[in-house]
């Protein structure tokens, strides 16, 4: 079992990620001793938001195209409305997205993230929760969902807004530490 600080994370975003749904979690990981990497469409700064106001931007460390699954030992998919909406439209993400989830690795989406593993087709079958606009979409994918801070089923973990942030991290660390995800 690697230890966090033994870990590499990957994170993927998009311009309109929420603000505390991408800083919060790495800084979190980060503080623990993981190494964290950021990759978006294009190695040019993505514009985060906090609610509906322009927040802080970050330059990605990578492009989606220079993503290598197994150089990870798991995968974080902020929300906020804009983000994982256009992330949806990209192939690239998407495949990066369905591949992560079936070599078992932890994948956390918090938020509106969730509408990415519904793009992904890698939620039938599942307990998931997930932001209250996004839910209906889960269920037509064939997830069962719930109202609970974090879900965990299988490698999937998922979580509904900002204040479940906790939760959320710890549970992708209790996962990413067993090599898999576990029941929080």
């Amino acid at each position: 079992m690697p230890a966090i600080d033994q870990s590499h994370i990957l994170i993927i975003a998009t311009d309109g990620f929420e603000q505390s749904e991408l800083f919060e979690p790495r800084d979190r990981l980060i503080a623990a001793g993981a190494e964290v990497t950021l990759a978006a469409p294009e190695k040019a700064p993505i514009q985060g938001m906090q609610h509906d106001e322009k927040g802080d931007t970050i330059t990605p460390d990578i492009a989606l195209q220079e993503v290598r699954i197994e150089d990870y030992g798991g995968l974080v998919l902020p929300g906020g409305v804009a983000n994982p909406d256009t992330l949806r439209t990209d192939a690239k993400a998407v495949d990066i997205v369905r591949r992560f989830v079936e070599s078992g690795k932890p994948v956390a989406a918090i938020c509106h993230g969730p509408w990415l593993l519904v793009e992904a087709g890698v939620v039938s079958g599942r307990t998931v929760t997930s932001w209250p606009s996004v839910r209906t979409d889960l269920a037509n994918a064939g997830a069962t969902v719930v109202d609970r801070e974090v879900v965990v089923d299988r490698n999937l973990i998922t979580s509904r807004k900002p204040d479940d942030i906790p939760a959320f991290v710890d549970a992708f660390r209790r996962a990413v530490t067993a090599g898999q995800a576990v029941p929080a």
